[in-house]
């Protein structure tokens, strides 16, 4: 929460830096809060990021502008991208929405930032991952403040590699996100000597991972790299565990977060490695104990 309310407080202050390109409604700056309330990211996202948010507007008014009128709404995206870019418009177009923010889960944030394209708003992506934010999607009114999925397998597949995980499979949620991480974490690991011997996609979100597990063992890879997050990635590791795999193949959470942990328990996460993002830094780990670390943070030029 408090690295959501610095992302806010920064975005506030970015809003009137750049009015140029993004001007504000009328005399009150709106934030609109677009995340998962009810799926699964709303552990990590969700009501916690509207209650950062909030704290953001009144950390901000009492120590920076008082006089400054700053409203919020929020709304729940559904991880759904038409959902998402329909909230967006109606926003932005009638409801003088000025930033739309957080916007958990990477083909919401794709489709939010293009809508603030077009409406010459603020798209601060605070949970999207996917480097086609600042690549081939990138515009000059995003704002990637966060992890993405090149640090994210900079963080965990080179270390894993260098430590003698030299083969990989890889379960992925199929959809962008997931895409960009396993495609990030394959170049990683073939640039440090290792192989990707297979991979498989899973519907997102998705329930039971059994046949996906049993392929993921039956192809004798030393490592199993969860290229997916949220819930999918809690049950993967669940699954993998009453299986008996994670006992004789290392599992890589690419993306795992301190409440997917606390969700998971010690039982089911000892000895798994990790990368976690928190400020603008992203920490490989070995549960339980730290290892290295490396820079997370990436821009959307203008």
């Amino acid at each position: 929460m408090k690295f959501k309310a610095l992302a806010l407080c920064a975005a506030i202050s970015t809003l009137f830096q750049v009015s140029a390109h993004a001007q504000i409604s009328d005399d009150v700056v709106r934030i609109g809060v677009m995340t998962d309330l009810s799926g699964i990211y709303s552990d990590l996202a969700g009501p916690g990021s509207v209650v950062a948010t909030q704290m953001a507007i009144d950390d901000f008014i009492a120590k920076e502008k008082p006089n400054f009128k700053i409203e919020m709404v929020s709304a729940d995206h559904q991880n759904k991208p038409d959902i998402a870019s329909n909230k967006a418009r109606e926003w932005f177009e009638r409801d003088k929405v000025d930033i739309a923010s957080e916007l958990v889960t990477t083909s919401v944030g794709l489709a939010v930032q293009k809508i603030a394209k077009e409406k010459n708003k603020i798209a601060l992506n605070t949970a999207t991952a996917s480097t086609r934010v600042t690549n081939e999607d990138c515009n000059d009114v995003t704002i990637h403040w966060t992890y993405d999925t090149y640090a994210l397998a900079n963080g965990t597949a080179r270390a894993m590699v260098q430590k003698g995980g030299k083969s990989w499979y890889f379960i992925t949620a199929d959809y962008a996100f997931g895409h960009s991480l396993e495609k990030d974490a394959s170049d990683v690991i073939k640039a440090n000597g290792g192989t990707v011997v297979g991979s498989v996609r899973h519907p997102f979100p998705g329930n039971d991972f059994s046949s996906y597990l049993l392929r993921a063992q039956n192809s004798g890879a030393q490592v199993i790299g969860l290229a997916n997050a949220g819930n999918d990635m809690i049950n993967t590791i669940k699954q993998a565990a009453e299986f008996g795999i994670s006992q004789k193949q290392s599992l890589a959470g690419l993306l795992v977060f301190l409440s997917d942990v606390h969700s998971l328990g010690l039982n089911y996460t000892q000895n798994m490695y990790l990368t976690e993002g928190s400020t603008g830094i992203s920490t490989m780990r070995r549960a339980p104990g730290p290892s290295a670390s490396s820079r997370s943070v990436r821009a959307c030029p203008r």
